[in-house]
């Protein structure tokens, strides 16, 4: 059950359906092959940037003197914001702002700025990453973050890859149910997130 929880934390943070129609609107000019190229090179970011933060959060934790159940709240609170932005079916600023759309359209090569960062390796999924990898308390659960940030990669590949069909297939109204069933999971795993975070910070059983 917690390796179960723990991929869907990190799949449903990263949330490639969401990036479909930002996807296609920078890559309106690419063929096929181009897209896939670039959708690779996206998840390859969003996989290296995740597991660079997940092996480095003791670290961070250490040079800022911050606590895991501080950032567990923080964590949650960061999550449970992009969740409700996705119940609401509503793009969130926390995966790029305006601006940093614009300048992906203008872009040639989108696949590293803004796709894999911060459009899939956002703040949440950051955090995300960072929480479970810190409070991970056996090996297999410390495992199972790391295979889950590849599985994720090798799902965001594919769904990107294949944006125009999933597009076609699913249509916007199938696209906005799926992103509001994965903001309702991940509401409820901020919520878990900040539950424990208190527990930890005040020792409460």
């Amino acid at each position: 059950m917690e390796l179960l929880l723990i991929f869907t934390s990190i799949l449903f943070i990263v949330d490639p359906f969401a990036v479909i129609p930002t996807f296609l609107a920078m890559t309106a000019r690419d063929s096929p092959e181009q897209r896939r190229v670039l959708a690779r090179r996206g998840a390859w970011t969003c996989a290296i940037t995740l597991i660079a933060f997940a092996l480095g959060g003791s670290l961070i934790f250490k040079i800022f003197g911050i606590t895991i159940g501080a950032f567990k709240i923080a964590g949650g609170v960061l999550i449970g914001l992009n969740a409700l932005d996705m119940v609401q079916a509503r793009r969130s600023q926390q995966r790029e702002t305006p601006v940093e759309k614009a300048e992906g359209i203008q872009k040639e090569d989108i696949g590293i700025l803004p796709l894999g960062v911060p459009m899939l390796a956002g703040p949440g999924a950051i955090s995300t990453v960072m929480v479970l990898a810190l409070g991970a308390k056996s090996v297999a659960a410390t495992v199972a973050v790391y295979v889950s940030i590849f599985l994720t990669a090798l799902i965001t590949y594919l769904v990107l890859s294949a944006a125009s069909l999933v597009e076609r297939r699913l249509g916007q109204t199938g696209m906005r149910i799926l992103t509001r069933l994965m903001g309702l999971v991940l509401c409820a795993i901020a919520v878990q997130f900040i539950i424990d975070g208190v527990k930890l910070s005040f020792s409460f059983r």
